[in-house]
C-alpha cells in the first residue's frame, strides 16, 4: 500500500508523464514523511530537476521558519483543504518556487499531509545528502565545543566514512546528558554520555540489591 501511494504521488507531482517504475533514493527513509519525499525524489529525478526542487525545499522550509503565521496555516485542520491548496499556491509562486515543486505541496494539501510537512524535509534532506555522497553525523555534547575539540571530533568520525564520501557535520548541545557525547552516523548511533553510563550503573546497582 505504500509502494502505491508513492505512485501515486509521484504521478500527481510530474507535469509530465512518468513511467511507473519508481527512481529509488540513494537511502531508505521511512513514514509519512519519508513515501513523500521518495516520490518526490522518483519524479524530479525523472525529470533531471533534482537541484531546482531541492533550492525549492530548502526554501520553503526556510519561509516557514521565517513565517509562523504560514507554518500555522499549513498545520490547522480545521481549515479546508481547497482553501489550502489556493493559499499555498498563491504564496510559494509569489516565492519563484517551480511548478512542479508547488504541484507537490498542493498533492500535500489535496491528501490532508501538510501536517507531516516537517516530516518531509527531514526525509528530504537525508536523501538529498545521501545523493551527493554526504554522510551526516550528528554529535551531542553536554556544552559547546571549541574549534579544537571539534576538529578533532571531526578527524576522529572520518573513519565512518568511505573514499569519495564527505562528512556533513552537525554539532549539537544538550545539557541534560551531563558529560560525555552521543554520536549518530548514518543508521549507526552511539551512546557515550554520561547520562547513559548513570542510569546504567543505577539499573545494575537495583538488581543487585
Amino acid at each position: 500500500m505504500a509502494a502505491s501511494r508513492c505512485l501515486l504521488a509521484a504521478r500527481h507531482f510530474s507535469t509530465s508523464s512518468v513511467g511507473a517504475q519508481m527512481v529509488k533514493p540513494p537511502v531508505q527513509v521511512y513514514g509519512v514523511g519519508g513515501r513523500y519525499a521518495t516520490a518526490l525524489y522518483s519524479a524530479a529525478s525523472k525529470q533531471k530537476a533534482l537541484d531546482q526542487v531541492d533550492k525549492d525545499m530548502s526554501n520553503v522550509e526556510t519561509l516557514m521558519g521565517k513565517s509562523t503565521a504560514l507554518s500555522d496555516f499549513m498545520g490547522n485542520p480545521t481549515i479546508k483543504k481547497q482553501q489550502k491548496i489556493s493559499v499555498l499556491t498563491d504564496v510559494l509562486k509569489g516565492e519563484k518556487i517551480s511548478p512542479s515543486t508547488v504541484n507537490f505541496f498542493g498533492l500535500l494539501a489535496d491528501n490532508g499531509r501538510l501536517g507531516k510537512v516537517k516530516e518531509v524535509f527531514v526525509s528530504w534532506r537525508r536523501i538529498m545528502a545521501a545523493h551527493r555522497g554526504e554522510v551526516v553525523c550528528n554529535v551531542t555534547t553536554a556544552k559547546t565545543l571549541d574549534a579544537s575539540q571539534q576538529k578533532q571530533v571531526q578527524e576522529a568520525l572520518k573513519g565512518f566514512i568511505k573514499k569519495g564520501e564527505s562528512l556533513q557535520l552537525n554539532m549539537n548541545v544538550d545539557p541534560s546528558i551531563i558529560g560525555g557525547m552521543i554520536v549518530e552516523v548514518g543508521d549507526k548511533y552511539v551512546d557515550m554520555s554520561t547520562a547513559t553510563k548513570v542510569k546504567t550503573l543505577t539499573n545494575l546497582i537495583k538488581e543487585a540489591v
